[in-house]
């Protein structure tokens, strides 16, 4: 499941560029690709949590220490591009 909202909120993303970029109202796909990226964040969550419940060592010891990074690296490019336009938007009122 995390997988399936992971490449939706990567879709959500690249669509909030591209209709910043093409000069159309960008904050419905922004709070989708950030609203993905939390629900990505939780669906992993679960997972670890139902690992730790069956008592399944091996799989967090193999996962987790991987995914930590990931998720954190993942997480905040996620939220600096989804914020990148109102950032910009910023800048260029200046």
């Amino acid at each position: 499941m995390w997988i399936i909202l992971g490449f939706i909120a990567i879709a959500a993303t690249f669509t909030n560029l591209y209709m910043y970029k093409a000069g159309k109202d960008y904050k419905l796909a922004m709070a989708t690709g950030l609203s993905f990226t939390a629900l990505t964040l939780c669906a992993e969550y679960s997972l670890v949590s139902r690992w730790v419940e069956v008592e399944d060592w091996a799989a967090l010891m193999d996962v987790v220490p991987g995914m930590e990074g990931a998720l954190w690296v993942l997480t905040f490019m996620s939220i600096l591009l989804n914020t990148a336009p109102i950032l910009l938007e910023l800048k260029d009122k200046k």
